[in-house]
């Protein structure tokens, strides 16, 4: 989002006032914040031929094994306000149509793309004969695939192969080398040190550290599931299990620069592209009057109330979880 923000300013294209704006861009699900809900509710309210577009991942209850009821208060919010949706992946969006009816009459898929400053080709290491591969997670969350990185640590050929992590891990390693979590630009650094990249996360909506490794030019082997496959295409492969992530990283290793070849560019000057014309589009809709754009009507105002009512609830339910756990000495 920063970087989305550096380029509409680039373009002359951004404004920090509401009141000012034509379009406001919503990210994400702010529980800590619940004032945008009434903020953007509002500048509809004031502005009904203005837009408010709403970027999507997930789905949270996917991420988290738990809190369907987040899902559906963004579902509703999404169609009392938002004109348009941006998912970030296909996997994202039929994951959010299929289990709680998320859509929009205006939507769109445009994938994340990474600082290409800083994740980039450039000072990428040549392949070496014993390949190097990385993983990289900022959460220890063994949804982040931990179990497979902990498989491969065991059974990995490590005469043939080298295998770093970076981030936060539960797992204390034997053979994989494990790097404590350093910031961006160091990251990059040593990515591009390696050959191959593997994520093992499960029902990643849009995976960062992958984007980021294929953009420093690296094959990935990656979970066939969520958005990994992709956004991996035909830079690399997918597997189901871990003897199958074994024989794709041998795989990938015989065909390295056939994968390299073909391995997909994550622009930002695009992807903001992207964002501004899928915005452009609705205006020119609305103009034509092929669409409407989201007037708060009476109805609207009663889904909003009762959406406020429902993260009330969402939020009390936890206080009284972590309170009930408090008394168990539990946390």
């Amino acid at each position: 989002m920063k970087a989305l923000r550096d380029y509409l300013k680039k373009h002359d294209l951004y404004e920090e006032d509401f009141d000012k704006a034509d379009a406001v861009l919503f990210s994400g699900f702010p529980f800590q914040t619940e004032y945008y809900f009434k903020k953007l509710f509002r500048f509809k309210r004031k502005n009904p031929s203005k837009l408010v577009i709403y970027r999507r991942d997930g789905p949270i209850s996917l991420i988290r094994g738990k809190d369907e009821v987040l899902d559906k208060i963004l579902t509703l919010f999404s169609s009392i306000v938002a004109d348009g949706i941006i998912f970030q992946t296909e996997w994202s969006r039929g994951k959010n149509q299929k289990l709680f009816g998320m859509k929009s009459q205006n939507e769109a898929v445009i994938f994340n793309a990474p600082d290409n400053t800083i994740f980039n080709r450039k000072g990428k290491a040549p392949r070496k004969e014993k390949i190097k591969l990385i993983a990289t997670s900022w959460s220890s969350h063994w949804r982040k695939g931990f179990k497979v990185y902990q498989y491969l640590d065991e059974h990995l050929d490590f005469s043939k192969y080298e295998m770093t992590f970076v981030g936060n891990s539960p797992v204390e390693f034997k053979n994989i080398i494990h790097k404590e979590p350093v910031d961006s630009k160091k990251l990059a650094s040593i990515i591009k040190e390696h050959d191959l990249f593997i994520t093992a996360s499960k029902t990643d909506p849009c995976s960062n550290s992958l984007i980021e490794a294929l953009s420093c030019g690296l094959p990935a082997v990656v979970y066939n599931d969520g958005g990994h496959p992709e956004l991996v295409g035909k830079g690399g492969e997918v597997f189901n299990d871990n003897e199958e992530a074994l024989k794709k990283i041998e795989l990938v290793a015989k065909n390295y620069k056939d994968y390299q070849a073909n391995l997909s560019a994550f622009k930002f000057e695009r992807a903001g592209k992207e964002y501004v014309d899928f915005i452009k589009g609705i205006f020119d809709s609305a103009e034509k009057n092929e669409y409407n754009t989201k007037q708060m009507t009476l109805d609207r105002k009663i889904k909003f109330a009762y959406m406020k009512a429902r993260v009330l609830a969402w939020k009390l339910k936890g206080i009284l979880e972590f309170l009930m756990k408090k008394v168990q000495g539990k946390v």
